[in-house]
């Protein structure tokens, strides 16, 4: 039976691998020969195939709930029902609807909308909006975040933003909102935010710098309501029932043990209804009641036992949890402490199970955090060293208590007072940590080279007096230090980033690193600091030869300060030199600058007559090896009819297209001057200004030119000097992406 069990979790779990869905007639033709083979000793090929196939009619159902092609872009009428906890943000809030309906139109069962400048929003309400809606999409960049996948894993069938609308009917059975609101108004000495994530599993009132400290010390677990919590709070009333019956305090008719499990078990469900019983909630309260059943009737079957049912009856009930990291590291952490704990001979003292633990953590998320391209705090053992006991004993029993007794004058706020100056005090210890070890952003690591990072951590997380353990070390640093794929000399690696609506495009050549823009920033969303930084992490630079700064509008330089503060810059120069920040030091662009990398020439340009800050754009051109690209920011056509009378004005092979596209740019004149093969656009998806122009693509397709837009393909990376074809995010077939037209 357990063969089978684990063959069922292998065919659940390789969803999470198909580029594209096998169709219907196939998944029922693998469900008839699954039954078929079930009475025989076939029956792990029999669970595997009812795995893969139960999992991929349940991906189908949720990519046929997504808004039609038809009305992406369109403005709606939608009634729908407001569920979970509206988020608050500086500029509106954004909220999910459910129960949607709208005139001549099938709408998605749930829909993620954001109301700029919008009233208070409260859960359980009902609202008729005009939404402007969208196919489910986001930045899609190489080894960045999935934006698409976590819409899907949420079963989002569209996004949208609100122009308008008017509340229907009041909240009912809104209690969460409300417990929200009167936790928000209690004095939590300024954690009042924390107190709400821990309590109630919401986080939208932390801010960018909390995050920050609590990425930079992997904490972000203890602030966002995990198995942690809900296995804590079981784990406490089981042993307090243990405890009454060990001393004969537990009443004699009761058998303590079925009560322990059950009310332990009851305890988990009531907080994570408390939580909102979200995906990972119901994951943690599925892996509670079965390690409880465990423990209650099944001992004899073995330590692995609980976390394999469990595991399996996670993805039973969401196949499409696979597509979300919390799922593997949830899993994970729980295997490793399996491992850690079981088949071992002789207790641990209270200092090693104080300590060990998090140490063998961390070796055991090593390889999960680096296969799922996250950041990998180095100070993480010795932060949660200290934070998991401090909100495990002290933050989260005072906040759960004070909230319980909240009606109680004077009690109930006396207790999340303290909770919250608690939680203070471990935030800023956790802050003076970050501040010396900031989280670490790998490089690319080769598939094989991981393979033996990840072999090299189970053989450290095996006991001691395994042969060969110690070799575990060099085998997991390995992952560490890989070996960096240079460009070869005379060529140019380019990556056009995904960055919305904005610009920033990273070159490399073999000793050489350039970034042309730095991407856009609006309020605290800084794409500097959660998309370019990330990029240039993951490809292995340290630090930049060159920022070239075209101007100093947001979109070209709003993400320039993050830049600068992550890494170090040797020299950064503008075509404007106001209007950017003054830690950057900037210089001005100057016409006829040219120097040579590794046989790759750089040569700028910038119009002397500019006015305007988008003629001021300084222009760059690279060749390698006869091959051409020429990156002009946002200049006019002013701008580029002065262009026309330079040296540089000559054929191109790859074009950055002026100003997104817009049709103040790419006049005809200049177009068939530079003739290119190829045109990089970089936009974002839907935008307010009509980017591309229909008559500047017009122009493009008239000149024959391969178009690669960001907003349509993601980001895009060419071998300048190598004469080939380039690679777009999106021909990395996933089956919740669009294949590309």
């Amino acid at each position: 039976m357990r063969t089978g069990m684990f063959a069922l979790g292998l065919g659940l779990l390789s969803l999470r691998f198909f580029p594209a869905l096998p169709s219907i007639g196939w998944l029922l033709a693998m469900s008839v020969v699954a039954l078929m083979l079930l009475p025989f000793r076939t029956h792990p090929l029999a669970f595997f195939l009812l795995g893969i196939s139960w999992a991929c009619l349940s991906a189908q159902s949720a990519l046929d709930d997504r808004l039609t092609p038809a009305l992406d872009g369109q403005t709606r009428w939608v009634e729908g029902r407001v569920v979970g906890l509206p988020q608050q943000t500086s500029t509106g809030v954004r909220f999910e609807l459910t129960d949607n309906r709208s005139r001549k139109a099938q709408l998605p069962k749930r829909i993620r909308v954001s109301w700029h400048g919008g009233p208070q929003v409260n859960s359980g309400e009902r609202w008729r909006l005009a939404v402007t809606l969208k196919r489910p999409s986001g930045l899609l960049n190489f080894h960045g975040f999935d934006y698409e996948a976590w819409l899907l894993a949420q079963r989002i069938g569209a996004t949208g933003s609100v122009k308008d609308g008017q509340r229907l009917a009041p909240a009912r059975n809104a209690w969460r909102d409300s417990l929200r609101q009167r936790l928000s108004s209690v004095d939590a000495q300024g954690r009042e935010a924390g107190l709400a994530a821990l309590v109630l599993g919401d986080g939208s009132g932390l801010g960018t710098e909390d995050w920050r400290v609590l990425q930079d010390t992997g904490t972000v677990h203890l602030l966002v309501i995990s198995g942690q919590h809900i296995g804590l709070l079981a784990g406490l009333i089981y042993g307090l029932v243990a405890g009454l019956a060990r001393y004969g305090c537990w009443p004699r008719a009761l058998p303590w043990l079925p009560w322990a499990c059950a009310l332990a078990f009851a305890a988990a469900l009531g907080y994570g209804l408390l939580a909102g019983f979200g995906v990972p909630v119901q994951r943690a309260c599925v892996m509670v009641g079965l390690v409880l059943l465990w423990r209650l009737r099944f001992r004899h079957l073995g330590v692995w036992w609980p976390l394999l049912l469990a595991f399996n009856a996670v993805l039973l009930l969401e196949p499409l949890a696979s597509l979300q990291p919390g799922f593997w590291l949830s899993f994970a952490a729980v295997a490793v402490l399996v491992l850690a704990f079981s088949g071992r001979l002789g207790a641990w003292n209270w200092w090693q199970l104080w300590t060990r633990p998090q140490w063998l953590i961390a070796i055991g998320l090593f390889p999960v955090l680096l296969v799922l391209g996250l950041p990998i705090s180095l100070s993480a053992p010795l932060a949660n060293l200290l934070a998991v006991p401090w909100i495990s004993f002290v933050v989260l029993p005072l906040a759960l208590l004070g909230t319980a007794l909240l009606a109680v004058p004077l009690v109930g706020p006396g207790l999340l007072w303290l909770a919250g100056g608690a939680l203070d005090g471990l935030f800023r210890g956790l802050a003076l940590l970050a501040g010396q070890s900031p989280a670490w952003i790998p490089a690319e690591v080769p598939l094989g080279y991981w393979w033996v990072s990840l072999t090299g951590a189970v053989l450290l997380l095996l006991p001691k007096g395994v042969p060969f353990r110690l070799l575990g070390w060099p085998m997991l640093l390995l992952a560490v230090f890989p070996p960096r794929q240079l460009v070869p000399h005379g060529q140019v690696e380019v990556t056009q980033l995904d960055v919305g609506q904005g610009q920033a495009l990273i070159l490399r050549t073999r000793h050489h690193t350039l970034l042309y823009d730095a991407g856009p920033r609006s309020g605290a969303f800084d794409m500097g600091e959660r998309v370019v930084v990330p990029a240039l992490r993951k490809l292995g630079v340290e630090a930049l030869d060159m920022m070239l700064i075209s101007h100093a509008h947001a979109d070209h330089a709003g993400g320039a300060a993050a830049v600068a503060r992550a890494l170090a810059v040797k020299r950064v120069v503008g075509g404007e030199v106001e209007g950017l920040p003054a830690l950057l030091a900037v210089q001005p662009c100057v016409s006829g600058e040219q120097w040579a990398w590794d046989g790759v020439l750089f040569e700028l340009w910038r119009w002397p007559g500019a006015t305007d800050s988008n003629p001021k754009s300084c222009v760059l051109r690279v060749q390698a090896n006869g091959e051409r690209l020429l990156l002009t920011g946002d200049i006019d056509r002013a701008a580029e009819q002065a262009f026309l009378a330079s040296a540089l004005a000559v054929p191109t092979d790859w074009l950055q297209a002026p100003h997104h596209g817009s049709r103040s740019s790419s006049s005809g004149p200049f177009l068939e001057r530079l003739a290119p093969k190829s045109v990089l656009i970089s936009r974002g998806r839907g935008n307010a200004f009509g980017h591309p122009h229909p008559q500047v693509m017009q122009r493009f397709g008239a000149l024959g030119s391969r178009v690669y837009d960001s907003a349509e393909q993601g980001a895009v990376r060419l071998q300048l000097g190598a004469f080939q074809a380039p690679v777009v995010a999106r021909s990395q077939r996933r089956f919740w992406r669009e294949a590309l037209l």
